[in-house]
């Protein structure tokens, strides 16, 4: 297994276990109380040109898109003064290449490019509402590139640390929410033919904090059951076709794949950690699943299937949006699970690595006096986000989970 995957996993299994020791599930978990995540809109620029192609190719133009996109996806506020956070920055779209080679003929072609980042951030307060912070530490970029017509590089993947340096200024609204104008640097790498890579933004923080006496008691005067823990078993198929996930994934709400799964079967634990008074729940679980592709192709019975299994721990955001006697009813997304997966090209297609992200959406019920019996439907993908530089994700079809909880 993936050396990084298993310290990751290791990670998550102690605080899980720190997590699941909560009785009082109606309050915010204490690895929680004092994170953040942050959602940051605005302009990067990399000015990439001519210098990194690759010799014997021509630039004839090049286009770098600016909108861009910075997630903090876990930060913790060590005191008002100090954090540290993970964080992913992305272009809405891609650098796009026009180029030619030892032939006259104009070829085009895109360049993917992401940043993640592990950083520390010192506060210095300037009020009541208003404060500065400085950002510094590790950065990891990660470049995709490509090749021409007859598999010669043009430019080359990309992946290595660098340093990784910011500033912004933020604004108070409440205990949860602050507004935000945020910068980051990090610099160009004359090796990877990488040029330099600014981040400009604005966007809102979110910190989870802990629910009051008052708060705590309006949940519990609901009388809703919330089940503590659950198992459930799963069946994929295809049979329905990938509909469901093409529709979605137009939507921009889900994510595709290259390699099609055809069927599988999976097992799944789960464990609520938290709960609102009627609408929001976050989980964590385990999941073990065995594959089978559709094949490459465009048939459905293609001979040359293979198999490969995964093996994810992975948080869920629940709503629960109906209460009533017969049964609760919710939607959930899962988003950036940990995940091994056995094989890194699956029908032709290049994963990248072992360690990947499983994702999940679906709608389910709890159902019995007790809320002892569960059923969902749920499509899904796997794929790791970019984090390296090949990426061809996994698309799973519809799949039916039963479950049993206690």
């Amino acid at each position: 297994m993936n050396f990084r995957l298993s310290i990751l996993l290791f990670v998550l299994f102690v605080e899980s276990g720190q997590i699941f020791s909560q009785d009082q599930r109606a309050q915010i978990p204490s690895l929680l109380q004092k994170a953040y995540f942050e959602v940051n809109i605005g302009s990067v620029d990399f000015p990439f040109q001519a210098s990194s192609l690759e010799p014997g190719f021509s630039l004839v133009s090049v286009q770098v898109p600016h909108p861009a996109v910075r997630l903090v996806l876990f930060g913790y506020e060590f005191n008002k003064y100090l954090s540290a956070q993970l964080s992913y920055m992305r272009p809405v779209s891609w650098v796009r290449y026009r180029y030619s080679g030892t032939e006259s003929r104009v070829h085009e072609r895109t360049v993917w490019m992401n940043v993640g980042g592990l950083t520390l951030k010192p506060t210095l307060p300037l009020g009541k509402r208003w404060s500065v912070y400085g950002e510094a530490g590790l950065g990891l970029i990660t470049r995709h590139g490509f090749s021409d017509p007859y598999g010669v590089p043009v430019v080359l993947n990309a992946q290595y640390g660098t340093f990784l340096w910011g500033a912004g200024l933020k604004y108070k609204v409440n205990n949860h929410w602050d507004l935000q104008l945020c910068s980051d640097y990090s610099p160009a790498n004359i090796t990877y033919k990488q040029p330099s890579t600014t981040y400009i933004g604005a966007g809102f923080v979110y910190k989870f904090g802990t629910f009051n006496e008052k708060q705590l008691q309006k949940t519990a005067q609901t009388g809703f059951i919330y089940p503590k823990q659950w198992l459930q078993i799963g069946y994929t198929s295809n049979l329905a076709g990938y509909g469901i996930n093409n529709a979605i994934t137009s939507a921009y709400l889900f994510w595709g794949g290259d390699a099609e799964v055809k069927q599988g079967i999976s097992i799944n634990y789960q464990r609520n950690i938290f709960h609102g008074a009627k609408i929001f729940a976050l989980d964590w679980g385990i999941n073990a699943s065995y594959w089978q592709t559709k094949g490459p192709g465009p048939g459905l019975d293609n001979p040359n299937k293979e198999t490969f299994f995964t093996l994810s721990v992975f948080p869920v955001f629940r709503l629960n949006f109906l209460h009533s006697k017969p049964l609760d009813a919710y939607f959930y997304y899962s988003v950036a699970g940990p995940t091994y997966i056995s094989k890194i090209i699956i029908d032709g297609n290049n994963t990248g690595d072992h360690f990947t992200f499983q994702d999940t959406m679906g709608a389910g019920a709890f159902f019995g006096a007790n809320r002892n019996f569960n059923a969902e439907l749920k499509i899904g993908h796997y794929s790791n986000g970019n984090t390296f530089p090949h990426n061809d994700a996994v698309k799973i079809p519809l799949s039916l989970l039963v479950g049993y909880s206690f």
